[in-house]
């Protein structure tokens, strides 16, 4: 038992997930992350506070077994934490949007969230101290946006599950909150063409696009003791674009 606090990240491969998982590790914490295919910064991370695993959120049969090789991992120090980023973004019109789509974003974004908060609270509801659990979402959820009716329902309904659950086990010291991210400067921001970044950037009070570095000390702080009275929340960091 090494007395340190075991904190799973799911989709730590790359983007904000990288980053809160290299901002944990920096902080002493032991982390556990999982995306479909590992990248090069998942070997350069290797080390004993550090555990990597193949697995898709969104198929349950990999979720339980990505918990399970976590448990095995963290022995007697149990998980504390679960950052529930892993997510993937489809745009399209509504009315010519495939179904399949629509499911596979429900699948991944929030019936994987709640598969893996449920697989995480069996350790966390025996801790004396508690736990934390984060889902970011975004602010899509909260404001909607042309062309992600389904993005945004998987979004809005993860905001729901915080609120809920969060009442669910608050008694058992386990908070439960939201981080609702703007546009950040990742690969999926990337994608969007040079006038709607733009566009984007002229409604931003603050006058640019999010950098991972801006969203990941929000997911630390609501990890750490100073949180250990905020639960039920969604935490906006969008430059002031919702306002």
């Amino acid at each position: 038992m090494s007395g340190k606090k075991v904190v799973i990240v799911t989709g730590g491969s790359k983007g904000i997930g990288l980053g809160i998982v290299r901002d944990l590790l920096s902080q002493g914490y032991r982390v556990a992350t999982c995306s479909r295919t590992p990248t090069a910064e998942m070997t350069e991370l290797a080390g004993e506070d550090f555990l990597y695993v193949s697995a898709e959120i969104g198929d349950e049969a990999s979720e339980e077994a990505f918990v399970n090789e976590v448990q095995k991992w963290a022995g007697k120090d149990g998980i504390y934490g679960l950052v529930n980023n892993a997510g993937i973004a489809r745009e399209g019109i509504l009315a010519t949007f495939p179904n399949v789509e629509s499911e596979k974003l429900i699948q991944v974004n929030l019936l994987g969230a709640l598969r893996m908060a449920r697989l995480a609270l069996r350790t966390m509801l025996s801790r004396p101290d508690g736990g934390r659990i984060i889902n970011i979402s975004s602010i899509v959820g909260l404001r909607g946006y042309n062309g992600l009716s389904a993005y945004s329902a998987s979004k809005a309904g993860m905001d729901g599950f915080t609120r809920g659950l969060a009442r669910e086990v608050g008694r058992r010291k386990i908070t439960v909150n939201s981080v609702a991210p703007g546009y950040v400067r990742t690969d999926i921001s990337a994608s969007l063409q040079d006038r709607q970044r733009q566009q984007i950037v002229n409604r931003t009070p603050l006058g640019r696009l999010a950098e991972v570095e801006d969203i990941v000390p929000v997911v630390t702080f609501m990890l750490s003791d100073g949180a250990a009275f905020i639960t039920g929340q969604t935490i906006v960091v969008d430059g002031g674009i919702t306002n």
